[in-house]
This record gives C-alpha cells, structure tokens and sequence, in this order.
C-alpha cells in the first residue's frame, strides 16, 4: 500500500470514529458546557419533572450507560482488530476492510441506541416539556452544521 493510501485508510477511520463520538457526547454526556450538558441541564433542572418522571428517566439513564459502555468496548476491540489487520496486511486488503466494515456497525448500533434511548426520555415527558426536549436534542444536532 502506498503511503497515501495507507494515510487515506487511517483518516477515514479516524474521521468516521470521531463523528461517533461527537454524537455520543454532544447528546448524553454532561461534562464541561456543551450542547449535551445543556440537554441533561434541561432535563434535570429546567423541565421540573416530578418524581415518577426523575425515577423513569434514572432507570433509563443507568440501563443506558450499561449498555453505552458495552458499545463501546466494542468500538474498542474493533480498533484492536483493525490496527492487527493493518499491521499484518499493509494494504487495504480484506482483513483491514472487514475491521473497518465492523467498526462501523458498531459505530451505527451505538447510535442508533442512543437515538432509541433519546426517544424513551422523550417518552416519560409531558407534551409542554416534550417540546422543549426537542427544541433542545434538535438545537444539540444541528448546531455544529452552521
């Protein structure tokens, strides 16, 4: 493999695992004032949910992180694979495509249960706080677009 392929191969894996990323964090992860923590600002402090709402979306939340971190171990294991395929085969041959074909499903199924578990939040909501939910998950996708 040339080094400009070689160098191709390893930004299109890089750039595809941190759009994943990106959105794993913008919509879920509070940490420093991002777009994200505005939604889990918005959802604990802003929306006023009453205590059958606050317990729901708990149990929502802590199934999630199991199940987020699961994902992502496999994102991980997918990265140890691919770097083994490219270090045996040098090339973009069907190992190092195969690695990268699995990284992406992984990178899909982890956002596609993200979204899934976004939608069950939303469900626990009154229509007035479904609203601005929407206004806020919509503001967090878009806003990077501009």
């Amino acid at each position: 493999m040339t080094r400009a392929r070689w160098t191709m191969v390893v930004a299109v894996v890089a750039f595809v695992a941190a759009i994943a990323g990106v959105f794993v964090g913008r919509v879920l992860v509070p940490g420093h004032r991002t777009e994200g923590s505005q939604l889990h600002e918005l959802l604990h402090h802003d929306l006023k949910l009453d205590t059958g709402q606050q317990a729901r979306i708990g149990a929502l939340e802590r199934r999630f992180a199991l199940r987020r971190e699961a994902l992502e171990a496999e994102l991980r294991a997918d990265n140890v694979r691919l770097a083994a395929a490219i270090r045996r085969e040098h090339a973009d041959g069907p190992e190092v495509n195969a690695a990268v074909d699995a990284s992406h499903m992984a990178m899909g199924r982890l956002q596609k249960e993200t979204l899934a578990h976004v939608f069950a939040m939303r469900q626990v909501l009154r229509p007035d706080q479904a609203e601005a939910f929407d206004r806020a998950v919509t503001k967090s996708l878009t806003d990077d677009a501009r």
